[in-house]
């Protein structure tokens, strides 16, 4: 096949079908579907909006380390951490992923702030998967986007479509001439979905028929997660508290072999009646609706009271005992309250609840800020629950393993 021949293989959008299961075909995905919503709804309804700003942050910071993990981008939950306090690596290919990571945060942030606002067509609007790559890559300088072709190198140009003809593996993405027409299609068949379970499977098939697509000259691996986790949080389901792209990275090989498997032409007559295998979307999407499910169960079970209360504990015990920087055990009741409450306290308050003189628990709070265990937005300001790296293995852990361990 000639390298024209390749590149006109995809031009019409009835070549992408089928972009959702037959009906018929369904039943058993909408059930799991109707699962992840019940329990999403659960957690949620627990920890609403805005709750527990420091678990969000460190989630986002999370979010970032995986997704450069899985584009085969690894940076160190350390540099990312060292990043956010302006503290660049020396090497340049390292300070690229790090700026990378707090790009993927500052976008996660925007849309989150933004997804109690958009309406269902907002976000399935094809503009809106282009203000995604333009947010993401606007923050990063000219230089962490050139791209080293086999000719000459090219500048990303942020928000732009991409003008020529790419492949990715085995799959020709469709012609750049076409991308308007595939696009269109992909939005109002998507948008289209009824709320509820329709629209979870709506989120799962979208996400691997645009990176089919392939909309973008690069990054649309990080634009296409992006949009899954705006979706899944526009629907309500996971107020910033979990997303599959953490799912996605465990299983970095799974999700790269779904996703291929799904681009795979019909094989026969019981392979649905589109151009592309119907067979491999439906195993994407219950691939998907696992990992949703599987991570809506693992935070739901850091989040139990009694279990953060023995976490803090021993927390607090080896503050005391091992790093020896003021932290004190009599620093559980308001912290754990502040957990319970996902409140804020006045200074006052928080200083009673500590059970010790005034000196001594000034002091405390001076130490728990500066362990990160306490956040406040000025030195006066009331007090709120930190989450800082160093205190995952004992708050949540197994949440985000490779961050453990750092004092």
């Amino acid at each position: 096949m000639s390298i024209s021949q390749k590149f006109q293989l995809y031009d019409h959008p009835t070549q992408m079908e089928p972009l959702l299961p037959s009906e018929h075909k369904m039943g058993a995905l909408l059930e799991r579907a109707h699962d992840l919503i019940r329990q999403a709804d659960r957690l949620s309804g627990w920890c609403p909006a805005g709750a527990l700003p420091g678990l969000r942050t460190l989630l986002r910071s999370m979010n970032s380390y995986y997704s450069n993990k899985i584009e085969g981008q690894h940076t160190l939950p350390l540099e990312i951490e060292q990043a956010l306090r302006n503290d660049y690596a020396q090497d340049t290919d390292k300070a690229r992923r790090q700026r990378l990571a707090l790009a993927h945060m500052a976008t996660e942030a925007q849309l989150e702030a933004h997804w109690p606002q958009w309406s269902s067509e907002q976000i399935w609007s094809a503009q809106t998967v282009q203000h995604i790559h333009q947010e993401l890559f606007s923050r990063l300088p000219e230089e962490d986007r050139t791209l080293n072709t086999a000719d000459t190198p090219l500048i990303m140009t942020p928000g732009a479509w991409r003008t020529q003809e790419v492949s990715v593996g085995r799959h020709a993405a469709p012609t750049a001439a076409a991308l308007p027409l595939f696009l269109t299609r992909w939005s109002s068949v998507y948008a289209g979905a009824r709320r509820g379970e329709m629209q979870v499977l709506a989120m799962a098939a979208a996400h691997q028929r645009l990176a089919w697509i392939h909309p973008f000259l690069d990054g649309n691996g990080r634009v296409v997660r992006l949009h899954s986790h705006l979706v899944l949080g526009q629907m309500g389901l996971t107020n910033g508290l979990w997303s599959p792209l953490r799912g996605f990275a465990r299983t970095h090989e799974t999700y790269y072999q779904r996703l291929a498997a799904a681009d795979e032409p019909r094989a026969g007559d019981l392979d649905g009646r589109g151009n592309l295998s119907e067979s491999g979307l439906i195993h994407w999407i219950d691939y998907v609706l696992s990992l949703c499910l599987d991570q809506v169960d693992f935070m739901a079970g850091l989040l139990s009271l009694d279990a953060m209360k023995n976490r803090m504990a021993a927390c607090l015990a080896y503050e005391q005992e091992v790093v020896q920087k003021g932290v004190r055990t009599e620093a559980l009741r308001p912290l754990h309250y502040l957990f319970a409450s996902q409140n804020e306290l006045d200074r006052a308050d928080f200083k009673a609840m500590l059970g010790l003189g005034d000196r001594l628990a000034s002091a405390q709070v001076t130490a728990l800020l500066k362990r990160g265990l306490l956040e406040t937005d000025s030195p006066y300001g009331k007090l709120r629950l930190g989450v800082p790296q160093h205190a995952l293995r004992f708050y949540f852990p197994r949440l985000w393993p490779e961050a453990e361990g750092q004092d």
